[in-house]
């Protein structure tokens, strides 16, 4: 019970340290220490505590970065698909008015493929997901698939930054949990070489 508390008051005060430090897109910017003395008095803190609030803060980081790159595996396969269906509307905008059938292979389920003839049509279906598949115009159907297309190639690029921007507050966290580290045993090692030179 105690060690949850004095966790929670050190996320407090290393949250409250940081008010100076960005953020983005609700990842709390790191703080990175240059005097490891300076940084335990302001927290409040002994090593030990400090260590385990700065694992817990890698561990957040470590967690928001497999959200990030999970999300980022579903655009990487979304675009392509999207880029497809545009093609798929453009070759039949090209078709219409030729009088001439468009042949094509589509998928019925996984792994297995028709094929269909398709006359000359002014309208396609787009699936939606979630069971609903809606009728449009190939000039609506273009227009939809091109804002859907320019929303998930942003939505990557800032998900890019994001992904840069973690990566960059987890070396600057594993940086600080080796700094505090490194200073705990300097510090013993001094107070070794005290008590033996007194003894």
């Amino acid at each position: 019970m105690a060690s949850s508390s004095v966790t929670a008051s050190a996320s407090a005060s290393v949250s409250s340290s940081e008010s100076g430090i960005t953020e983005r897109r609700g990842i709390p910017g790191a703080q990175f220490v240059e005097d490891v003395q300076t940084y335990l008095n302001q927290l409040g803190l002994d090593v030990n505590s400090a260590l385990a609030v700065l694992q817990e803060r890698l561990q957040q980081y470590k967690l928001v970065e497999m959200k990030l790159l999970a999300q980022q595996r579903e655009l990487q396969a979304k675009i392509p698909d999207i880029e497809k269906c545009l093609d798929v509307v453009a070759a039949l905008q090209a078709k219409k008015g030729t009088g001439e059938a468009l042949t094509a292979d589509f998928e019925v389920s996984e792994g297995i493929y028709s094929r269909a003839c398709i006359e000359d049509s002014d309208l396609v279906c787009l699936w939606l997901g979630a069971n609903v598949m809606l009728e449009y115009s190939c000039e609506e159907a273009t227009a939809l698939l091109q804002k859907n297309l320019d929303n998930a190639k942003a939505s990557l690029e800032v998900l890019v930054a994001d992904l840069q921007f973690l990566r960059d507050q987890v070396t600057i966290t594993q940086v600080t949990i080796a700094r505090v580290y490194n200073w705990d045993v300097h510090q013993r090692r001094m107070r070794q070489a005290v008590a033996a030179k007194d003894s």
